[in-house]
């Protein structure tokens, strides 16, 4: 199994990232990156998989249709990943829905399989905590628009992590691939990254994905660009690293098989105590890029 995908190498269709559960050879999590030209539309059945769609850059308007009528939800998106938090929509299963932009743009499809469905949404921006994780080189900021807890799904928990460059994020490592009720979820999850640029230069970073046990022996080490693709169905995942001068940017995707929707989480044992570490040190002045617009009158 090829757990990472460069940029190019998970095409699908209309989509420019096309991961799936049979592609993946797993049972829940998908990830689909449109890119749409201006006056561009594009339909989708949903399947057996509740969907949110978010803006990476641009605008679109989300109409969903099923046996209950149309609904359609204007999304004002934002330049890129870095400028904004941006508004979203949920699509359930068992439905029809066309993603449609005027000015063109990308936009992430973040989807699970699920049993319950659930109603068609809209997700303000102002709506989506923003989270300061960790201190010092640890300190990244996490947009949780679909965190469990957060955004009511069946099964999907999507976030987004932007790690300033030269900082460490997925740190200290954690997996969650076994059922422990009360501390340890399982969860399939896919990271998706992008870049900011320096100077023109486009930006890297990299990946860690280390085995946690027998039966459980995915084993990453790669170099990470714009566009790339991560698969973890198990194992230790971090650090993410993003190297000095350019901020990194990672889109996670999370479903599995439990009835609870948690993302419960084991750190490694060799490095949990950088965890302790983090109240001592301030976090990393550069953090929030951003914070979420005030709600509109």
């Amino acid at each position: 199994m090829t757990y990472h995908l460069p940029a190019g190498q998970a095409l699908g269709g209309p989509y420019t990232v096309d991961v799936t559960p049979e592609k993946a050879g797993w049972g829940h999590s998908s990830l689909r990156v449109l890119q749409l030209p201006p006056g561009g539309s594009h339909t989708f059945d949903t399947g057996d998989s509740e969907w949110i769609v978010v803006p990476l850059s641009g605008a679109c308007t989300v109409a969903c249709a099923d046996d209950s009528g149309r609904q359609t939800f204007d999304l004002h998106g934002r330049p890129d990943v870095f400028s904004g938090v941006s508004d979203f929509a949920y699509v359930p299963r068992d439905a029809r829905a066309t993603v449609t932009s005027a000015a063109g743009g990308r936009f992430a499809l973040t989807g699970a399989r699920c049993s319950r469905r659930l109603p068609a949404r809209y997700g303000p921006a102002s709506e989506v905590p923003v989270e300061l994780r960790g201190t010092g080189a640890c300190s990244r900021q996490v947009n949780n628009f679909g965190a469990a807890g957060v955004f009511e799904c069946d099964k999907l928990i999507a976030v987004e992590v932007i790690t300033p460059g030269g900082n460490w994020s997925s740190f200290p490592p954690h997996k969650h691939d076994e059922h422990r009720p009360g501390e340890e979820s399982v969860l399939e999850e896919i990271y998706y990254f992008e870049f900011a640029a320096h100077d023109g230069v486009p930006g890297l970073g990299y990946q860690r994905v280390s085995p946690s046990g027998p039966g459980r022996d995915t084993d990453v080490l790669a170099e990470v660009r714009d566009g790339d693709v991560v698969l973890i169905p198990d194992g230790w995942h971090g650090p993410s690293m993003a190297t000095p001068g350019h901020h990194m940017y990672y889109l996670n995707v999370m479903a599995g098989p439990e009835d609870e929707r948690a993302w419960l989480i084991c750190d490694h044992p060799d490095h949990a105590w950088v965890r302790d570490t983090w109240p001592d040190q301030p976090a990393d002045p550069r953090l929030p890029l951003y914070t979420a617009p005030e709600a509109s009158a």
